[in-house]
């Protein structure tokens, strides 16, 4: 196993500005296996632009556009993490919440061949993060 020396020590990251993060459970529990890819960026997404309560104020017109979802495939998406207990939506505010003991309702797609779950998931991720020209997006609609 390698050593855990930072490759890169003049390029450690740090969190500026903002507070996000993502619990080692999200991958060792199941969770990531569990989401849907469109569920995956809107989770990622609501972690990121959350403040240190998980609390955001998106509004759906500015998530679709940011993250490149037609309005059913984000409802899809919000209604299957408050669904699995990730997130809780009311009135134009969402909440990321703890991890719940366990995933719940598993993803009933199919695989693409030669692919497995979670990288497929992250591989359409960054697909589309690939798309999205870069600049920074500080307005909360």
């Amino acid at each position: 196993m390698p050593g855990r020396a930072p490759i890169f020590p003049d390029r450690i990251r740090k969190i500026r500005g903002s507070f996000s993060w993502i619990e080692h459970r999200f991958v060792h529990d199941g969770f990531l296996r569990a989401l849907s890819g469109d569920e995956l960026l809107l989770y990622y997404f609501l972690v990121t632009v959350g403040d240190r309560n998980g609390i955001s104020y998106y509004d759906y017109e500015k998530i679709c556009q940011l993250l490149k979802l037609e309005v059913e495939a984000y409802i899809r998406a919000r209604d299957g993490l408050i669904a699995r207990q990730l997130i809780a939506y009311q009135q134009g505010v969402f909440q990321v919440l703890p991890l719940p003991v366990r995933p719940s309702l598993p993803r009933l797609t199919t695989q693409v061949p030669g692919r497995e779950g979670d990288f497929h998931a992250l591989a359409e991720i960054f697909k589309r993060l690939e798309a999205t020209p870069a600049g920074r997006v500080d307005d909360h609609d």
